[in-house]
């Protein structure tokens, strides 16, 4: 069996997460912290309901398949196919009303992603990569998507979600790019992932990532052209420490600074 045959049911998976999320969305939905200290890790119902709804769909479909989950954790972990789930990346900007959060879908083989989707209900747009190609399919209609030339960081825009998330000596490093950049801005979550693929951006740079906050990212960057890694080069499905370009010369110019 290969990915191309669960393509389909990953829709389906989106389809019924979206319907699930969409009724709490602007509403006056209670949120919880999940962080026992000061900073906000917020988790809502709408959270956990979409998560169990692919969970119960995924265990139905493919009863020997793991799954990874930000809500309720991971079973079967060393199955050979896996699925990576979080119901809403960017809860955040969820609960502040703004539409820049999505539902993010892999699946991986043997520990590498090989199909990623992201879906944004309100807005009605899907993103979905399988490392050699990547796609689009929204109000717009349907289109392939290509990260952009970038010949140098003094060309490029960045994004990252927040500075003030990353550890003080990673903050000081991620300055010293930002220093050297044309453009930078903050905010975004999964939602600047897939502006680089399409090509409106140039490089993403974040820490303290999970992999449920980056593994269906992966296929959509790399299908569409682009290079993800950790700060030291390595592959990024574990998360941690993240670079993103679409350029391989912006990107290797950013890890230089970052690793110096």
């Amino acid at each position: 069996m290969t990915v191309i045959d669960f393509t389909a049911f990953i829709g389906r998976l989106a389809t019924a997460s979206g319907d699930t999320i969409l009724p709490f969305f602007r509403t006056s939905l209670s949120v919880e912290n999940k962080n026992a200290g000061r900073d906000l890790d917020p988790v809502t119902e709408a959270d956990r309901a979409a998560e169990a709804v692919m969970r119960r769909m995924i265990k139905d479909s493919f009863p020997l398949h793991g799954i990874i989950g930000e809500e309720f954790g991971s079973e079967r972990a060393d199955a050979e196919y896996v699925w990576v789930l979080d119901p809403i990346d960017g809860t955040k900007s969820f609960i502040a009303g703004l539409p820049i959060w999505g539902t993010l879908i892999a699946l991986m083989h043997n520990g590498t992603p090989v199909f990623g989707m992201m879906h944004q209900p309100y807005i009605g747009e899907r993103f979905s990569g399988d490392g050699g190609s990547a796609r689009y399919d929204g109000a717009s209609g349907k289109r392939k998507l290509q990260v952009r030339r970038c010949a140098s960081l003094a060309e490029a825009t960045l994004f990252t979600t927040s500075p003030r998330l990353m550890k003080a000596p990673d903050r000081a490093q991620f300055e010293r790019v930002e220093a050297g950049v044309r453009l930078s801005r903050y905010g975004g979550d999964c939602y600047a992932y897939c502006m680089l693929a399409a090509g409106h951006l140039d490089l993403i740079i974040e820490t303290e990532l999970k992999p449920y906050d980056v593994a269906a990212l992966i296929p959509i960057v790399t299908g569409a052209g682009g290079i993800i890694t950790t700060w030291d080069g390595k592959p990024a499905q574990s998360g941690g420490r993240i670079v993103a370009a679409g350029d391989k010369r912006v990107h290797e110019e950013a890890l230089k600074i970052l690793n110096a």
